[in-house]
């Protein structure tokens, strides 16, 4: 594969609905580094402005392998893709990469240049480095069905707030 071109632009020149880019075609969330990495599949999430920075916020439960990566590394990558990768999306989010390799499995070509590895099949990426990270806490819900409904196993997701340091479309 011929490596994609990509343009770097500013967060302000984003024009799409976060509400479907994510919550419908989902996306890829990675940490680590070339030694090791591993991606997870997210369909919660999102993008804002927080503490004077343009910013993501995504959830991870504390169970998936991709926890102790966003744990450890100091920045992580948001990768979006066209329709045609959604078979991967599926596969990366019902699989671990505690039992397997799901760059092999699926094809995927991961970038290590930016502080967090990205994918070369990508349409869209944000680099984003951690600012704030936080479990969800029970006692703070103020719709009482989410506990129930969300978390019946008492899982509750981390809040992962990045500040986007880069975003990259293809060309």
């Amino acid at each position: 594969m011929n490596e994609p071109i990509w343009e770097t632009i500013a967060p302000s020149e984003l024009t799409f609905n976060p509400f479907t880019l994510i919550g419908s075609e989902w996306m890829l969330v990675t940490a680590g580094n070339e030694t090791k990495h591993n991606t997870l599949t997210a369909s919660w999430g999102g993008l804002g402005v927080l503490w004077k920075k343009d910013v993501s916020f995504v959830f991870i439960r504390p169970q998936r392998y991709t926890m102790e990566f966003m744990a450890r590394e100091d920045y992580y990558s948001l990768c979006f893709f066209d329709k045609s990768h959604r078979s991967i999306l599926a596969y990366c989010g019902a699989h671990s990469g505690r039992d397997v390799d799901k760059d092999k499995q699926t094809g995927l070509t991961p970038i290590f240049d930016e502080a967090a590895p990205y994918y070369a099949q990508a349409r869209l990426v944000m680099i984003c480095k951690k600012m704030a990270c936080q479990q969800l806490d029970p006692k703070c819900f103020i719709d009482p069905t989410i506990d129930g409904d969300i978390y019946p196993t008492k899982d509750y997701h981390n809040l992962f707030v990045g500040s986007i340091e880069k975003v990259l479309i293809r060309k």
